[in-house]
């Protein structure tokens, strides 16, 4: 095994990412977990759990609290970053795009949550045509224009501060409180977004306001995107990542657990499909070494 190459890359450190992790690295396994730096949003914001094995009433930031403990007992390390897409190489093994990095890995497990949910009308039939997820990714294409950042959360000011040094205008929409401070280059916009506008690619953006917003390009950031963006060929129905019953996905090396793969959207569930996949993937890695 080489020293860069992982065996197993988690996306996730909800219950299912964390649980696939547990028992990934029991097996000896080189892993590494990707996930935000609030785990699990909505278990933190569980007022309580009382259908979860042995922890009856408990609420969910004291659950998810527990969850992380049990993996800092096992040096199981988190990095708080967002995979930006993955590629898959001629020899099946992939690659991972973080915050500029390529990532090295024999196998995938997506534990990401709840499906991606657009922020925006027709989001979909924009994608590619002016519309993007990841401001530092496709941010040259738009070098001198115009561009509009939806943000989810305070991520989209870094890549606010970056595509102002290269855009002619950056207009700034913030979907949450306490903004930061950002370049003077970039507009803050006191409003929200309403509809993309356009004929085929963007041409701007409408606001609630009524007011008109051109710009060439527009980048919707914050929040999970969605698994299928970020591993084109993945297979979804019905906006869930179709799995079997070993939690494989249709991409040999990719496999899923959790919110992510429908419902129930319970934390037992995302428990045992995270061991289901960290087992499974431990096998399938062992064998491409």
């Amino acid at each position: 095994m080489t020293d860069d190459m992982y065996d197993i890359s988690i996306l996730g450190c909800g219950p299912a990412g964390l649980s696939a992790a547990v028992n990934a690295f029991i097996r000896n396994k080189r892993i590494i977990v990707l996930g935000m730096e609030v785990c699990s949003p909505p278990l933190h914001k569980a007022q309580k759990i009382n259908n979860y094995l042995g922890f009856y009433g408990i609420n969910g930031q004291e659950l998810l609290d527990k969850f992380l403990e049990h993996a800092r007992a096992m040096q199981i390390a988190i990095r708080h970053s967002k995979v930006e897409l993955i590629t898959i190489n001629e020899d099946g093994t992939f690659n991972l795009l973080v915050d500029g990095e390529v990532l090295n890995s024999r196998s995938i497990i997506i534990a990401t949550g709840i499906p991606y949910k657009p922020t925006l009308p027709r989001e979909e039939a924009y994608l590619g045509k002016g519309l993007g997820y990841c401001a530092t990714c496709d941010g040259p294409i738009y070098r001198d224009k115009d561009v509009i950042i939806v943000a989810n959360d305070a991520e989209g000011e870094a890549e606010a501060q970056y595509m102002a040094e290269i855009c002619r205008k950056v207009y700034y929409l913030s979907l949450y409180k306490n903004i930061g401070k950002l370049d003077s280059r970039i507009e803050m916009i006191r409003d929200k977004p309403s509809e993309i506008m356009g004929n085929g690619c963007v041409k701007g953006l409408l606001l609630k306001s009524g007011r008109v917003i051109e710009a060439e390009g527009l980048f919707v950031l914050g929040g999970e995107t969605a698994p299928d963006r970020v591993i084109p060929g993945l297979e979804i129905v019905e906006n869930h990542i179709l799995v079997d019953r070993d939690q494989k996905t249709n991409l040999p090396g990719v496999f899923a657990a959790g919110d992510c793969t429908g419902k129930p959207y319970q934390v037992a569930k995302s428990v045992g499909e995270g061991q289901v996949a960290g087992l499974n993937a431990s096998q399938y890695a062992g064998s491409r070494n």
